[in-house]
């Protein structure tokens, strides 16, 4: 074998009818042997291969048949053989496979894998015994549950595995679900704040942790309000009736099962309950709490609010908690609901388990799985490992410059007369805008899939799309991978078995009224023919990027559920649905993205998908996070969930701004002034936060989120977010530098703190702070009428531990590990900016290319050495892929003050040969604090020659 990953032409499912009676080796017992890329150890149960793919990167498979090394990737790209250099030793006890940068140790009997570092120190080994493959029939395919659990390490951090709601950063000690529905999004790479990760390569439902299910409360550990054993007090949260005692918490009116207590299909009138008392707790331990609701939810455990959330009807999901209980004692408990939007509330716990009460090891479990696969990944820094990350999943595309401006979507703009009018707006009002974007249905009602707009409402789309570009603005289009099987695209999809057959079967409606399935992105041939049909109906016309919603896919009733998912994406191209589950989105993007390449070969591709996977950032893929609700804590667990898909190596990631869907009180036509503020001053600190993202994007249903919208000029939220957006137009030069990194060295922009400060123990498990770039600290407010908020300065290891922080908009300096109580005044969030920073502002502009970055405006902020690398290329087309960019090296030395401009490095066409740099320079004794029009301490000119400035 001459490469360490090989994409084969037959379909997975193919090998797997035949993974439960594989052909076993004739090798002896425990026999190594050496390939190429790494070595094979015969084990008494099965085959364990160690491969090298690079100094840092190392695969583990385990299965009973060889051919399984070989099989199909759909996330891993092909890597050649390994160019790194590397050593095997043999004893009689252990085999070891040994690079530059890490060891690993597989004892020869246990087959157990140890890494160790450089140096030889334990990084992570795997638990003896855990791996797992137990035979199943997964929709009547023979296969295997497989599983692979590592030791646990009390003082690690955990984080990744994609975006999740549930309002955390740090994952380690939460047991979770792995599959794709809208909100939550799986990347199966998991990321360690000891500087590893591991990537685990299968695309079937997984779990994180503890296998055990959520089970309701045992009665017998409820007691009520009078102290009683049995279950809970509840009563109308009105005080309408007196406190019964009930044995379970919670309800279900969802058509076809009963509230609890209830005859199936009941229907009673629903009433906003409290449930009081308290829990017993029977073993010291971790324990988690889980709900499953809509509408609204409050928990209180211990006397403090721990779950406060409404989410809609038609997307019931999941809150959790972890608490450490104490064996024996009670602890109070509250629950209330909220009945807007509610059918479904449950209340479960998962007790610690007996043989890991406090300090579970880190588990990861399939459904369907032919071996075990996966990559172990070594930095030590965080940015390395998800380096690590893109060498095995693919290097991340640069967007479309434009991409990096404010993106202004509703849902929907009717007619191409209502989008353009939009951007009329925006240029009349000159507020800072680059792309407008159209929701689904601009194509006739019973037409979905046709790719063709309904031509009483867009009667010349050529025409429309133009005058968007004549106005210096770009159309991103709603184009989904569902189909109306009466439409003449879909009979042709069908005439080649390219469509999922069981929702036509079962005549299955959608929520407008009509039939409808998807096709089957897993085949190559269907990716080409939706591309083609895309192609034909839309991108001919000149849409210049592309929102594909519903990439789960979507294909049942919502609330979506695990087993539907499985049975209506079935079969695949490549397997079972179960088989396939989580890949769905990427193959999507892949189809995309592929097309247009041929057919515009140097035009960038924008994909924004409501779902994702492993490797989506090398098909110019961004994710979003799904149809959030207009809520404070729905905008606070956006802060965690898009750390989330960042630390696990997806790049770029937004949300909607404003959040999608709203409760009553907000879609009400007229809002009381009451709830008209409350509206308002959300949707301005949503745009601040959003501003410190990857992508500026607005988005909702009901109300337009248009900036006018929120009041006229001179009014805090219309103000407020004109200011945010003045304010990321003029970052670009930052922002897209930061994008150049990505690309060019595998950085990440939104940046959980435990990236920059892996040391800070404080800093590990904040989930309402991040790092944008190296420079910012992000620290969004998400509590109404809320003027100031704690903030923490995280402190970084060695000698930079002293720097400590400035306050980005008044330029005073703070100390680092210290907590700060921040002004948050209506138009701004607290930002904080690192010593030892340097960052690039552009002139004011309406659209990004509206003219060149000059003057560029440096900030020096001092007390430590500084370093920033500005990045810049044509914009828009692939000739970066050529080499055709540029970069200059600044570099501030704090001992002697001189800021050094270096030498540029390469060139592109159109590239500014001469330019002004204006210097801000922020001390501690002289703080600057950011300004639109700042005061300049020095002026340089510019010729790409290395130039070194004196700034004391």
């Amino acid at each position: 074998m001459n490469s360490t990953r090989v994409r084969l032409a037959i379909a997975a499912i193919a090998f797997a009818s035949c993974a439960c009676s594989p052909p076993m080796s004739s090798a002896a017992p425990n026999a190594v042997e050496k390939q190429p890329d790494g070595i094979t150890l015969h084990l008494t149960g099965g085959l364990l291969r160690v491969e090298v793919l690079s100094d840092s990167v190392l695969r583990v498979a385990y299965a009973k048949d060889a051919r399984f090394f070989s099989h199909e990737s759909i996330d891993v790209v092909p890597h050649e053989a390994p160019t790194a250099a590397w050593k095997t030793t043999s004893t009689a006890q252990a085999v070891t496979v040994k690079t530059s940068k890490v060891t690993a140790r597989i004892d020869r009997v246990t087959g157990v894998v140890t890494f160790l570092d450089a140096a030889g120190r334990p990084i992570v080994s795997e638990l003896d015994g855990s791996r797992k493959m137990e035979p199943a029939n997964v929709m009547g395919e023979q296969t295997f549950h497989i599983q692979q659990q590592w030791k646990p390490d009390p003082a690690e951090s955990l984080y990744g595995l994609g975006q999740m709601q549930l309002g955390i950063v740090d994952v380690k000690g939460y047991d979770l679900e792995m599959w794709q529905h809208n909100t939550n999004v799986v990347v199966p790479f998991l990321v360690s704040s000891k500087g590893y990760g591991i990537l685990w390569d299968n695309t079937s439902y997984s779990r994180f942790g503890d296998l055990r299910e959520f089970v309701a409360v045992p009665p017998e550990r409820l007691y009520d309000g009078d102290n009683k054993p049995g279950g809970l007090s509840v009563h109308p949260a009105d005080g309408s009736e007196p406190p019964k005692q009930v044995a379970t918490i919670g309800f279900d009116m969802t058509p076809g099962r009963g509230p609890a207590g209830a005859g199936r299909g009941r229907r009673p009138q629903l009433k906003s309950m409290d449930w009081e008392g308290s829990i017993e707790a029977p073993t010291t331990g971790d324990y988690q709490f889980q709900t499953y609701s809509n509408g609204g939810i409050k928990v209180w455990f211990d006397n403090k609010l721990v779950i406060d959330h409404w989410r809609q009807q038609w997307l019931t999901s999941n809150d959790q908690i972890k608490v450490h209980l104490e064996a024996g004692h009670h602890y109070p408990v509250k629950v209330e609901n909220d009945t807007e939007q509610q059918s479904t509330l449950e209340f479960k716990w998962k007790t610690p388990a007996p043989e890991h009460a406090t300090n579970p090891p880190t588990s990861l479990w399939s459904e369907v799985g032919d071996g075990i696969d996966y990559y172990f990944v070594y930095g030590p820094k965080i940015d390395d490992v998800i380096g690590g990350y893109r060498f095995l999943t693919g290097k991340a595309t640069m967007l479309p410059n434009w991409a990096f401006g404010l993106w202004q979507s509703r849902q929907r703009y009717e007619t191409a007369q209502q989008s353009l009018d939009v951007v009329d707006e925006f240029r009349r009002r000159n507020i800072p805008f680059d792309n407008i974007v159209q929701d689904w249905q601009y194509w006739r009602p019973d037409a979905w899939g046709s790719q063709a707009f309904d031509p009483t409402r867009f009667p010349d789309p050529e025409g429309w799309i133009k005058a968007i570009h004549d106005r210096h603005a770009h159309l991103m289009i709603s184009v989904w991978g569902k189909f109306n099987p009466n439409t003449d695209n879909a009979k042709v999809m069908q005439a080649k078995g390219y469509l999922y057959q069981p929702d036509i079967v079962e005549n299955q409606k959608d929520w407008i009224g009509y039939p409808y399935t998807f096709y089957d992105a897993f085949n190559p041939g269907a990716r080409k023919l939706f591309w083609q049909q895309v192609n034909t109906g839309i991108f001919s016309k000149g849409a210049d990027a592309w929102w594909m919603d519903a990439t789960e896919p979507d294909t049942t009733a919502s609330p979506p559920t695990l087993e539907n998912n499985r049975t209506h994406m079935n079969p695949t191209y490549m397997g079972s649905g179960a088989r396939m589950l989580n890949g769905y989105a990427l193959m999507n993007s892949d189809g995309v993205y592929t097309g247009q390449r041929e057919v515009a070969p140097n035009q960038r591709v924008f994909i924004l998908t409501r779902s994702g996977f492993a490797g989506d950032q090398r098909y110019s893929a961004a994710t979003w996070s799904g149809d959030i609700t207009s809520t404070w804590t729905a905008m606070a667990k956006q802060i965690p969930a898009g750390l989330g898909m960042s630390i696990s190596g997806i790049p770029y990631w937004t949300m909607d701004i404003g959040g999608y869907t709203m409760q009553r009180k907000f879609g009400a036509h007229p809002q009381t002034p009451e709830d008209q503020d409350e509206w308002r001053e959300l949707n301005a600190r949503w745009f601040e936060f959003g501003t410190f993202c990857p992508l500026l994007r607005v988005h909702g249903e009901v109300q337009p989120r248009e900036m006018w919208t929120l009041g006229d000029s001179g009014t805090p939220a219309y103000d407020a977010e004109l200011k945010s957006d003045k304010l990321r137009y003029a970052m670009l030069p930052y922002i897209y530098s930061l994008a150049g990194a990505v690309t060019q060295r595998d950085q990440t922009i939104m940046r959980p703190l435990v990236m920059d400060f892996p040391a800070d123990m404080q800093a590990r498990d904040i989930s309402d702070e991040y790092m944008f770039g190296p420079a910012f600290l992000v620290a969004p407010v998400t509590h109404y009428k809320d003027r100031t908020r704690g903030v923490y300065l995280p402190q970084a290891a060695g000698a930079a531990n002293s720097a400590g922080w400035y306050d980005f908009w008044t330029g005073k300096p703070a100390a680092a590990g210290t907590h700060t109580d921040a002004p948050a005044p209506y138009d701004q969030i607290p930002i904080f900016v690192k010593a030892g920073s340097i960052i690039p502002f552009g002139p004011p502009q309406q659209y990004v290319n509206e003219k060149p970055s000059d003057p560029t405006t440096l900030y020096v902020y001092t007390g430590a050495d500084a370093d920033f690398t500005l990045y810049e290329d044509q914009g828009t087309t692939f000739d970066y892929e050529k080499g055709a960019f540029a970069e200059v090296q600044i570099h501030w030395d704090e001992a002697s003050g001189a800021l050094t401009i270096g030498a540029r490095h390469g060139e592109f066409p159109g590239m500014l040969q001469q330019r002004t740099f204006q210097i801000v320079v922020v001390t501690r004794s002289a703080g600057a604090g950011f300004a639109f029009e700042p005061s300049v301490s020095k002026t340089v000119k510019y010729d790409g020659i290395a130039v070194t400035t004196s700034l004391r």
